[in-house]
């Protein structure tokens, strides 16, 4: 671990390699797990926001979803994040068509609807950041339906830090990334 500013790092994220491979693993972190993407409290504001112009992109499913349970939940730790469709897949997911899930909140956002992106957390998955009174723990997030971005990462030499790049500058600035780059270049 090392610290940049208020945030402790995980070296992991510095060693590993990880370069999201979808035509192998169809978007399955959409769709897998008992929980939605997790969502800062400004994130909250935006979605409720964005919605009438994500709402055409999405399945009727997830709009049944977010109808039902809200563009956001709070989970019994006060935590946010999206709602669920059944308990499984997250309420924004779409798919293309060969099966592979997608974000229709990312899908309104490349065709120019929305100018927000998609949550800060999906955006930086593999990392997950977990925020303490003092300080932010930036760390590597493993699950087995990403052993083939590990392999592509590792096949093609792309550290976790370079293929969240953008998601880093947009969660901590690019001095932190800066900085985050100088650390890697003397962990070498």
């Amino acid at each position: 671990m090392f610290q940049i500013g208020k945030t402790i790092v995980s070296e992991e994220i510095i060693e590993k390699n990880f370069l999201c491979n979808l035509s192998a693993c169809k978007g399955q972190c959409c769709i897998d797990g008992d929980a939605g993407a997790p969502l800062e409290k400004e994130e909250i504001q935006i979605l409720e926001d964005i919605y009438p112009k994500v709402k055409p992109f999405l399945r009727q499913k997830g709009i049944d979803a977010i109808e039902a349970q809200g563009t956001y939940i709070t989970t019994d730790f006060g935590d946010y994040e999206t709602p669920l469709i059944d308990g499984a897949d997250c309420a924004y997911v779409i798919f293309d068509k060969k099966g592979t899930a997608l974000c229709a909140i990312e899908e309104a956002y490349n065709q120019g609807e929305v100018t927000w992106k998609k949550p800060v957390s999906c955006h930086l998955y593999p990392i997950r950041i977990k925020d303490f009174t003092e300080f932010s723990a930036v760390n590597y997030d493993r699950w087995e339906i990403c052993d083939d971005a590990c392999s592509l990462g590792k096949e093609l030499q792309v550290p976790i830090y370079k293929f969240v790049k953008e998601a880093l500058i947009r969660k901590f600035g690019e001095d932190w990334y800066m900085e985050l780059e100088k650390v890697a270049e003397t962990y070498k």
